[in-house]
Formats: structure tokens, C-alpha cells, sequence
């Protein structure tokens, strides 16, 4: 009974990050087109049909329609059933590391604004200021509530990666967007310097990684620019949850 009750447990939580991300698609779909995301029903973006409300739950639904609208047929993007899924991931995840705390709450929070951020930037090139303002607002409620880091490392990863990337912005020109520095500065006062660093070294890493297979390939030229954000947005997710473990380990490697 004991193991039936925390399975279910934990579907609940899937189904809850699930039905927020579900939510977020609509964000990601409406607010680089300036269309209200808080009012209006949900509807099929080929036929204009509103969804019923069974043909709202998260990720089985596309399965069931087989990822067509219900009434016109028309395919439906598996980016919304990876994206609630990821969200229940991302819920369990908060969960496991975080426990039943506010620094679940919290981190889970900030992975949803991050969420947002790296697809609307992949699909437009651009960061919305909004929400990178909501990015420092749950950085102040979560220190408020007594969520590490402290106010000291807040306010070091405030500047530790947003300023030198200023400053290389000013020296050459377009090396960095100006979304991209405001969205570290806003993350690293949530983060602290320390996973703030490490969160920029995997988001190089791994960019870098990117934009060399971007240029073998010739999908994008030397000068040709790609979206930095959603590499910025991983760095600092896979850095909430094991940029600890990262540090301790890098660190390691120098202990003679």
C-alpha cells in the first residue's frame, strides 16, 4: 500500500509540472505575438476551434488524438507534449532534491520562467524584459523566505557573469545580446556566484559544442549569430541541480 500511495504521489506531481508547462506553451505561443495568455480559451491554431476540456491533459491527450486536432485534423507540434512532459520531469526532479520545501518551490519556479525564455528565444532571437523582471522577483521572494544562497552570493552572481559579459559586448560588438546579459544578471541573484559561474561554463560548453556542428555543416555562417539563451537556460538548470556536485568534482581534480 505504502509503495501504491507513493506512486501515486508522484504522478500527481508529474501531472502538476505537466499541467503548468501546459500552461507555458500557451505563454510561449502568445506572448511574442502581444496576445494576452491569462484570458481567451485555448483553440487549434489551424481552424480556430476551441479546445474542450478533455482535450486538455497534459501529454496523454496528443497521444490520443495522435497529434491532430480533434476537428480539423490538422497536425499538432510534439513540442507541446515534450514541453509538459519536461515539466513533470522537472517537477519530480525539484521534488528529489529539494524535498517538500520552499526551495522546491522556488527552484521550480525559476525553471518555468527559464523554460519560457530558452523557446521563445529559440523561435525569435529576443528575451522578453518581463521575464527577466519575473526572474528577479522570485529571486527576492525566494531569498525572503530564508532559500539559499545568501544575500552576499546573490549579490556577486548578480554581477559575476553579467558585467564581464557587458564588458566583452562593448569590445566586440554583438559577441553577446543584451537579453542574454540581463537574463544572468537576473539568474545569477537567484543562483549565487558560485552555480552563476558554473551555469556560464556549461552554457559555453555546450554552445560552443553547437556552433562548431552550426558551422561543419554549413547551416550558419562565421558571422552568423544563433540563440545563446536556451544554452544559457540549460547551463543554469543542469547548475540548480548538480552544479554542486560539478564543483566538488572539478575542484577534486586539483587536490594533489
Amino acid at each position: 500500500m505504502i509503495y501504491i500511495a507513493n506512486v501515486f504521489f508522484y504522478f500527481l506531481i508529474f501531472m502538476a509540472g505537466a499541467g503548468i508547462f501546459s500552461f507555458l506553451n500557451v505563454v510561449v505561443y502568445r506572448l511574442p505575438k502581444k496576445i494576452s495568455f491569462v484570458s481567451g480559451r485555448s483553440h487549434c491554431p489551424s481552424c480556430d476551434a476551441t479546445l474542450r476540456w478533455y482535450d486538455m491533459v497534459p501529454v496523454f491527450n496528443w497521444f490520443y488524438l495522435r497529434g491532430k486536432c480533434r476537428d480539423c485534423g490538422a497536425r499538432i507540434s510534439f513540442r507541446y507534449p515534450a514541453v509538459e512532459t519536461l515539466g513533470g520531469v522537472l517537477a519530480l526532479l525539484c521534488v528529489h532534491r529539494f524535498g517538500l520545501e520552499a526551495e522546491a518551490i522556488a527552484a521550480f519556479a525559476f525553471l518555468c520562467v527559464l523554460t519560457v525564455v530558452a523557446l521563445i528565444d529559440a523561435d525569435t532571437m529576443e528575451i522578453p524584459n518581463g521575464l527577466v523582471i519575473w526572474l528577479l522577483v522570485i529571486a527576492i521572494v525566494a531569498w525572503a523566505c530564508g532559500v539559499e544562497p545568501a544575500w552576499k552570493d546573490r549579490l556577486i552572481g548578480l554581477v559575476c557573469v553579467s558585467v564581464p559579459m557587458l564588458l566583452l559586448t562593448l569590445a566586440i560588438p554583438g559577441a553577446f545580446g543584451g537579453g542574454d546579459i540581463k537574463l544572468m544578471g537576473a539568474a545569477g541573484l537567484f543562483l549565487g556566484w558560485k552555480l552563476c559561474l558554473t551555469a556560464m561554463f556549461l552554457a559555453i560548453l555546450t554552445g560552443g559544442i553547437y556552433g562548431i556542428y552550426l558551422l561543419a555543416t554549413r547551416k550558419k555562417g562565421k558571422k552568423e549569430h544563433f540563440a545563446f539563451g536556451p544554452f544559457l537556460c540549460v547551463g543554469m538548470a543542469a547548475a540548480l541541480f548538480w552544479g554542486e556536485q560539478l564543483l566538488d568534482w572539478y575542484l577534486s581534480l586539483y587536490h594533489f
